[in-house]
């Protein structure tokens, strides 16, 4: 998220110059987050809240969604062809959000929309190491020689790489678990397809410690509470 200096940013919005900004500091005339500012070269960011004189100059509203992406809905915020997550929200500032971590248009499931960077950036960096949960539904009886092959990880020989350990559990015959802490290009439907056994089903219930609500209908979506942006 792009930060910028206090000074900087009093100077633009009162029409001041850094002396006078100086001694509003020094007056104790100026709160950001509920606080006294007395450094000039304090960093803020659009989600600081900034108070001189008793007025707001800055209180933007930091923003989190889960939504149930049904299949068919592409990840992104605008499509020529197909319906984009953005499309199914009715938040007035959904124009100010963008996709942490996309779902293929067959994938379903839970999908996580912000309008704060640095959120999302902490969530999607690969030394986060974020699990993903997602169950698969596949088209050939499952056994247990898949688990080791996805915990020992595969080798990719297009991107030259090699996938990091994921843990797979058999549920039934034809249905498993699987958890990743990396997203690379179909990356599961390229991994069973080692197995020759398609992919009928692939729908994502769990990032992080955050479960998809069971509440949530497809294509619907709610706010997410204070406490699951921060357990997240």
């Amino acid at each position: 998220m792009q930060k910028s200096r206090l000074d900087k940013f009093l100077m633009k919005q009162l029409d001041l110059n850094k002396r006078e900004v100086r001694l509003m500091l020094a007056q104790k005339r100026v709160l950001v987050d509920g606080n006294i500012a007395l450094d000039i070269s304090l960093q803020i960011d659009k989600f600081s809240i900034i108070a001189a004189d008793g007025k707001t100059l800055q209180q933007n509203e930091s923003i989190y969604i889960m939504l149930n992406k049904p299949i068919g809905v592409v990840s992104a915020t605008k499509d020529a062809l197909h319906k984009t997550v953005i499309d199914l929200l009715s938040h007035r500032q959904k124009e100010s959000l963008h996709i942490v971590g996309r779902l293929d248009l067959n994938t379903s499931g839970l999908i996580l929309l912000t309008n704060n960077s640095h959120w999302s950036e902490k969530l999607t960096q690969p030394d986060s190491k974020v699990s993903k949960v997602y169950q698969v539904t596949l088209q050939n009886k499952l056994t247990a020689d898949y688990i080791n092959a996805f915990e020992q990880g595969m080798y990719f020989g297009f991107e030259d790489i090699t996938t990091k350990p994921a843990e797979l559990k058999i549920l039934s015959d034809h249905t498993a678990q699987v958890t990743l802490t990396e997203g690379k290009y179909h990356q599961i439907k390229r991994m069973f397809g080692r197995f020759q056994n398609p992919v009928i089903k692939l729908h994502r219930n769990k990032v992080g410690n955050l479960n998809l609500d069971p509440l949530l209908k497809t294509g619907e979506n709610r706010l997410l509470t204070p406490e699951e942006v921060a357990t997240i």
